[in-house]
């Protein structure tokens, strides 16, 4: 897959989400097999970003390219300044967000707000577009309602104003995220443009992302909830997209080491205040389905101290381990205690 003069090693995609795809997230998932993540979403009013806050999302550093970073916002002028901004510390390619329901996001005519006002989505993706040497991408759903599904002429604004591509996820602003995602809509946008669309929402496992690729014709999948807590989604995807089967899970040691490296780098990131805090969500999704999760999470989020995380995590892993030497975290439909590999199945 392609983004402007960007090849992609493969059609995934991690989905920019406020509050987890921090740069330790964006990290591990890339090492995983990602093709491509998005940062956090940041506002477009850069009088806003001297906050601690913003100083993460805003925070590249040592990140291997090409480095997306997403921006939202109901000012043309204001989300082109923002552009600017984000290129000079280092964006590669600028993400729009108008696909966002949040009521915060909305209330100030941005995100899917902005659907159901395609003079101003022009306009937006015009000053962007104009204002950036880097390609610009376009994440929306597929309309304001279920009555006014206007994604086809929403895409063919944003391929006539220059957008490189395109992620819809599968429902409207109104639905939330309620109901099922549908990917009528994302076929019927394929069909109506030239850009590659990226297909988004309840995309869970790798055998989902190759049904949708098949019915849609889109050229990549973008991949939000399903990564947290498990992030091993991307290299299963991307083996099943390969060879049509799941590799073999992984090593309980390995996915204990992985952890623990994304625990030791939210310390290091945020520092070990903050990041004992944060660290307690990311450890809930490891471990929601994990044989002893409820009573590990119960103790975890007590702990104050970073040391005693780490211990926390070796000594829950080794006690997992006990019961089998790999485990697929995903689960991906297994509903047995092991599934035909061996492996725990969670």
């Amino acid at each position: 897959m392609q983004i402007g003069s960007y090849l992609l090693p493969n059609p995934l995609i991690l989905a920019p989400m406020a509050g987890v795809t921090d740069r330790p997230f964006r990290h591990l998932c890339r090492e995983l097999g990602a093709g491509l993540v998005v940062s956090e979403m940041v506002t477009s009013d850069t009088r806003l970003w001297d906050t601690r806050k913003s100083a993460h999302r805003l925070d590249h550093s040592g990140e291997p390219g090409p480095v997306s970073v997403q921006i939202a916002g109901g000012e043309p002028d204001m989300l082109a300044h923002a552009a600017r901004a984000n290129v000079d510390r280092g964006a590669q390619i600028i993400d729009i967000n108008m696909g966002c329901p949040a009521k915060k996001v909305c209330k100030r005519a941005a995100g899917s707000a902005l659907l159901s006002d395609p003079d101003l989505v022009a306009r937006s993706l015009d000053a962007v577009v104009a204002a950036v040497d880097v390609p610009v991408t376009l994440k929306i759903r597929t309309g304001p309602t279920r009555d006014d599904r206007n994604a086809v002429a929403i895409a063919r604004i944003a391929e006539q104003a220059g957008i490189q591509a395109l992620a819809i996820h599968g429902r409207t602003r109104a639905d939330k995220f309620n109901g099922e995602a549908e990917f009528h809509t994302v076929r019927d946008v394929v069909a109506a443009v030239g850009i590659p669309v990226i297909a988004n929402g309840d995309i869970n496992s790798p055998q989902k992302a190759q049904r949708i690729l098949e019915t849609t014709g889109a050229s990549g999948i973008m991949i939000g909830r399903a990564a947290q807590g498990n992030p091993w989604i991307f290299q299963d995807t991307v083996h099943y997209l390969d060879h049509g089967r799941l590799p073999p899970a992984p090593k309980v040691e390995d996915v204990a080491a992985r952890v623990l490296a994304h625990l030791i780098d939210l310390h290091r990131f945020y520092g070990d205040y903050s990041g004992v805090r944060i660290a307690r969500k990311h450890l809930g999704w490891y471990t929601q389905h994990l044989p002893g999760g409820e009573d590990f999470r119960r103790g975890f989020n007590k702990l104050e101290k970073a040391g005693q995380q780490r211990r926390a995590i070796e000594q829950f892993f080794q006690q997992i381990s006990a019961l089998g030497d790999r485990i697929r975290i995903g689960g991906y439909g297994e509903v047995s205690a092991r599934n035909k590999d061996g492996a725990l199945a969670a």
